[in-house]
C-alpha cells in the first residue's frame, strides 16, 4: 500500500505560480512512477504530468508544457509539481497518484495509488 498526501494547493492570481507536494508513505516510493492528474468541475479527470521511477523520464500535457514542471525527491519521498504562469484554466483539483510500475505513463487506469486531492484556483 502506498498512502499519497498532496498539500500547496490555493488561491492564485492570473500568471502566479504555486508548488504542489505529494508526500508518499508505504511501500518503496523509489521503485513507483508517479504522476498528477487534475479534475475541474463538471470535467472528466486529466492527465497532467508524470515521472518515472528514476527521474529520467517526465511527460506532460500540451497545455501545460514550458510551465509546469513535476520533480521527485526520493530521499524525501515526496513529488512536486512546480506551476508557473498559471492561468484560470488551470483552477481544478490536482491529485497526485502513484504506479506499481517504474515507467511513467499518462493514462489514469495505469495508477494504483490515489491522493485526496489539493485545490488550486487561479482567478483572473
Amino acid at each position: 500500500q502506498v498512502q499519497l498526501v498532496e498539500s500547496g494547493g490555493g488561491l492564485v492570481q492570473d500568471g502566479g505560480s504555486l508548488r504542489l507536494s505529494c508526500a508518499a508513505s508505504g511501500r518503496s516510493f523509489s521503485r513507483s512512477a508517479m504522476g498528477w492528474f487534475r479534475q475541474a468541475p463538471g470535467k472528466e479527470r486529466e492527465f497532467v504530468a508524470t515521472i518515472s521511477w528514476s527521474g529520467d523520464d517526465t511527460y506532460y500535457i500540451d497545455s501545460v508544457k514550458g510551465r509546469f514542471t513535476i520533480s521527485r525527491d526520493s530521499a524525501k519521498n515526496t513529488v512536486y509539481l512546480q506551476m508557473n504562469s498559471l492561468k484560470p484554466e488551470d483552477t481544478a483539483v490536482y491529485y497526485c497518484a502513484a504506479r506499481s510500475s517504474y515507467l511513467a505513463s499518462v493514462a489514469r487506469k495505469g495508477y494504483d495509488y490515489w491522493g485526496q486531492g489539493t485545490q488550486v484556483t487561479v482567478s483572473s
